[in-house]
């Protein structure tokens, strides 16, 4: 139930990480907001460990809420011997030049460790480098008094102004005396005390979850993990009620001092493109209109026709009234570097059902020879963001890549991330071995569940292998890998699409290493780029592209002259005859059983049939009932039957 009493505390909640904190947080961003707001807290810090990955969910779920979000981050600062215990330090961002600089700091920790780590130690921070934002320190309760007064000490050093003591009470033994120390560091260094709830979890519920995931990380079952658990399940939103019976009226008051100095949102970050793309002298709309014009000289030798006109003038307009032309200008310089190295290259989607594209070379498709519309690649009533996809040989594309790694830097230039998450198979393993379950059984239960299962986990597969579902092991498997699907395991990267910025990319997004060598991510995950605004170009590798590069070098060699694709005659009818016949073994996009099953039935007699065709045989029409590629009539009024498999 929501609070109503006026009797009840206000509060904000300053320590708080979620589930992007791979590994510890147990709870959504989502739902971490769900509940402040039903708690009726005045405000929620997302502050996950030495990472930005997860603001953009909270920031979203946050709007809708109306609930205000501060954004930060903590890290553990490693001690300096072996006698002193790791020290938490809280930073929240107060403005957008504080976002940016926790954003820079964040990345150069990132980019100086190995991928998933960082290494925090007193020498390698100042307040300096984190001006407008604002500090809680944050002790363990090992630590020792002579380092809690240096800690202290330092803090106030280096955050004069802007820094405070972050006390939490999660029901210990040791919590008053443990208030007691805090008090007395306070009064030896002056910091204001402020309460933390150290929150890990939206309910307590979430413990089991909790537990699992830090076994998990440290790679024990439960029963060997000992202190690492958490002792209690208190580190999740608790009620206000509870908040005033733990902590001193004027602790939980001091939240909203802290929150009243934060006035952040990322609405302020305002994405802007390269200028690289447009000459001096030039602006971006007139310079787009250039090299397309250009291009369409290329592209007709004989002469524009009106029609073709009209269309470009069309296409520009949008795209200028929209503010794409950078984006336009980008790819198309992009696939301008691609074609001066010989690689092969071709935009894929609904941008080949732009004239503009085929004029800037991202697309061979003739718009002509498909009667489709520029709007349903670009529409101002929709207000989405092109998107362009450029396929290049997969042999090749790591040149292409580097190219924009130098053209624009590092610090502009970063590959989107991919969150990693939990499916059915992944989530049984790591929570079967998490509560002890011998390997064997755990590898048969995960193999058990089928794909067309889908996201849930299926008792009947316990069934089928002989494992009742009424024992109590087995049910708490269930149980726990039901609420574990769909969390994030890890930041992996994009297949290639890259964020290019006019100005420094890590004061949007900390940016740290991927795995391959030479490579560099953002934290967002792709899906959460257009709720925070940048918009990324699609750089992807395809096989079939280097096979066909083969085989135009082949026939250029045996012709006498260079054959490119361009030269490929359109709609060869002996070519369509085969792919009736369903003699498309190897043949991209129409390989597959259900494409070959389909040819002859539609009996496709151009490119435009081609394409209705692949589009027709896709999950979307499949599971809307459309068409079943999978099914055959003959000829005459035969029942329809299922083909062979």
């Amino acid at each position: 139930m929501v609070e109503r009493s006026t009797s009840l505390p206000d509060y904000a909640e300053l320590r708080c990480v979620s589930n992007f904190t791979f590994l510890r947080g147990a709870s959504k961003p989502e739902e971490l907001v769900e509940r402040a707001k039903k708690l009726g807290y005045k405000a929620l810090t997302i502050a996950d460990e030495c990472s930005m990955a997860g603001v953009v969910r909270a920031h979203v779920a946050a709007k809708a809420a109306e609930l205000p979000l501060v954004l930060g981050s903590q890290f553990v600062v490693e001690p300096r011997n072996e006698t002193e215990a790791p020290v938490t330090l809280v930073v929240l961002a107060q403005n957008l030049n504080g976002y940016g600089n926790l954003c820079a700091f964040i990345t150069k920790l990132r980019r100086s460790s190995e991928k998933g780590t960082y290494h925090l130690t007193l020498d390698n921070v100042t307040g300096a480098e984190l001006t407008d934002c604002l500090v809680l320190l944050c002790p363990n309760r090992k630590v020792t008094e002579s380092q809690l007064e240096a800690m202290g000490l330092w803090t106030l050093s280096n955050f004069t102004g802007r820094c405070w003591i972050g006390v939490d009470q999660v029901r210990r033994l040791d919590d008053e005396l443990w208030l007691h120390r805090m008090r007395t560091l306070s009064e030896k260094t002056a910091l204001p005390l402020v309460a933390v709830g150290d929150v890990h979890m939206h309910v307590r519920s979430r413990k089991p979850v909790q537990d699992v995931l830090t076994a998990t990380r440290i790679g024990k079952p439960l029963t060997e993990c000992g202190h690492e658990l958490q002792r209690s399940a208190e580190r999740h939103l608790r009620t206000r009620l509870r908040l005033s019976h733990a902590f001193p009226a004027e602790l939980l008051a001091e939240t909203l001092n802290v929150v009243s100095r934060c006035n952040f949102s990322l609405d302020e970050l305002k994405y802007q493109y390269p200028d690289e793309v447009v000459p001096e002298g030039q602006t971006a709309a007139s310079f787009l209109r250039q090299v397309t014009y250009e291009g369409a000289g290329r592209r007709w030798p004989e002469g524009i026709s009106s029609k073709v006109q009209g269309q470009i003038e069309h296409e520009l307009s949008l795209i200028c009234e929209l503010h794409y032309e950078h984006y336009f200008l980008t790819v198309y310089d992009i696939v301008a570097f691609a074609r001066s190295r010989h690689i092969l290259c071709q935009g894929r989607g609904s941008a080949a059902n732009s004239v503009v594209c085929y004029c800037l070379g991202v697309t061979e498709v003739e718009p002509a020879r498909m009667s489709v519309l520029f709007e349903r690649f670009i529409s101002k009533e929709r207000n989405e963001p092109p998107d362009i996809d450029v396929d290049f040989e997969h042999q090749r594309r790591e040149e292409v890549i580097q190219y924009l790694y130098n053209k624009y830097g590092r610090d502009r230039a970063a590959l989107t991330a991919a969150v990693i998450t939990y499916r059915p198979k992944s989530a049984i393993r790591d929570v079967g071995r998490a509560l002890g379950f011998d390997l064997e059984t755990v590898d048969a239960i995960a193999k058990g569940q089928k794909w067309f299962d889908g996201s849930a986990v299926r008792e009947e597969r316990f069934e089928e292998l002989g494992i009742s579902v009424d024992d109590l092991a087995v049910h708490q498997l269930i149980t726990i890998t039901s609420q574990l699907i769909g969390f994030p395991r890890h930041l992996s990267q994009h297949t290639g699409g890259f964020v290019l910025t006019r100005d420094l990319l890590c004061r949007m997004v900390p940016v740290e290493n991927a795995s391959m060598p030479d490579r560099t991510v953002i934290e967002w995950d792709k899906d959460d780029l257009d709720a925070a605004g940048p918009l990324k170009v699609d750089v992807l590798a395809l096989g079939m592209l280097s096979a066909i590069r083969r085989a135009l070098d082949m026939i250029g060699q045996r012709r006498g002259y260079e054959f490119s694709m361009q030269d490929i005659p359109a709609e060869d009818a002996e070519t369509y005859d085969m792919v009736c016949k369903a003699d498309t073994v190897g043949v991209f996009q129409i390989e597959s059983r259900a494409q070959m099953s389909m040819l002859p039935r539609l009996q496709p007699r151009c490119f435009y049939d081609l394409v209705i065709e692949v589009a027709l045989v896709r999950p979307g029409p499949i599971q809307g009932g459309m068409v079943h590629p999978y099914l055959n009539r003959r000829q005459g009024k035969e029942p329809v039957r299922r083909c062979p498999k």
